[in-house]
């Protein structure tokens, strides 16, 4: 099959790596609007250097959407029309109302399309899925989950990515609906600027606390950073009744322990969410390729998408106003 990648940023790069390193892939296409970067960047990748129209005309069996945030909603409308699989890096727009138009014309035009929550993939957040859905868990009483970058971004980013809770914590309110099973009923947020002051600069914070109330009464913990001294940090603990469970706790995870016993010597802790979820991304282009191959559903549809961009417009609003927030009024 041949896959044109839109974007010559990070995750095109690594989505253009990964396609091109699969059997059933024959050829990529990396399209830019920076003609240097581009034929660098598909030089690097192996793959083919690209116009995003010209590599949109060349008729691909696949379209990778991993361009800037703000063309996602642009180009799956050009993608629309060519009756192909794509695959569209989150989100499906910044504002809940031109991802909700978004979505209705997919869903009108009947394009599949499969959202960039790699999270979805990870073999213990998946395990985490599957317990709970199971009963194995028991009654689930809470979850919790933490997010911590390792760096801050550099501020050329910070005005453009929408802020935590739609650049970051969006991937949380998807890990919430995914592992539940159940709707965010209504969240309470709030965030503060602790060290960089540059967020403040952009109406962003770099440090974050989410309370989430699922539609049946389970309470969801997030709290989130843009800085861990320690390294890269994703984790999720679900209680339940019968059992308790944790996903991202392993001799990498970056945590000093203060108890007189100690702790034996780690490896380095994770750098990126690059790196974290390594085998996650792989995963998810593995998922895509079949898609593209064998037809199905998608594993993870634009309404995914856009609830979980609900979730992160009312946490903003939340914050804002200081009130609690109900995802479906946003």
């Amino acid at each position: 099959m041949r896959v044109a990648v839109l974007g010559t940023g990070r995750m095109a790069v690594r989505r253009a790596e990964l396609l091109a390193r699969h059997h059933d892939v024959a050829e990529v296409t990396i399209a830019g609007s920076d003609r240097q970067r581009t034929a660098d960047v598909a030089a690097a990748c192996g793959a083919h250097p690209s116009t995003v129209p010209a590599a949109l005309a060349r008729s691909p069996d696949a379209v990778v959407i991993a361009s800037a945030t703000a063309d996602h909603a642009r180009h799956l409308r050009d993608c629309a029309g060519l009756g192909v699989p794509v695959f569209c890096e989150k989100p499906l727009a910044l504002e809940v109302d031109e991802a909700r138009l978004l979505v209705e014309a997919l869903d009108a035009g009947a394009v599949t399309v499969q959202m960039g929550f790699q999270r979805r993939f990870d073999p213990a957040l998946r395990a985490a899925r599957e317990q709970a859905a199971s009963g194995r868990l028991g009654t689930l009483c809470s979850v919790r989950i933490t997010a911590r970058d390792a760096a801050p971004p550099p501020e050329r980013f910070i005005g453009r990515s929408g802020g935590i809770f739609r650049d970051m914590h969006v991937h949380d309110a998807d890990l919430a609906r995914w592992v539940t099973g159940r709707e965010v009923a209504a969240v309470y947020a709030t965030g503060a600027v602790r060290v960089h002051e540059r967020f403040a600069r952009h109406g962003d914070v770099d440090t974050s606390a989410i309370l989430m109330t699922m539609d049946d009464g389970l309470p969801v913990l997030i709290d989130g950073s843009r800085q861990d001294p320690r390294g890269y940090d994703v984790r999720l603990e679900v209680l339940g009744s019968r059992d308790a469970v944790v996903a991202g706790l392993d001799e990498r995870t970056p945590l000093r322990s203060l108890e007189p016993s100690g702790v034996r010597p780690r490896p380095a802790p994770w750098t990126s969410f690059l790196e974290r979820f390594a085998g996650a991304f792989a995963a998810e282009t593995e998922a895509f390729v079949a898609l593209v191959r064998d037809g199905g559903d998608s594993p993870c549809p634009p309404r995914d998408a856009l609830a979980a961009l609900e979730v992160a417009v009312a946490c903003e609003r939340s914050r804002t106003e200081g009130i609690a927030v109900e995802p479906a009024s946003v």
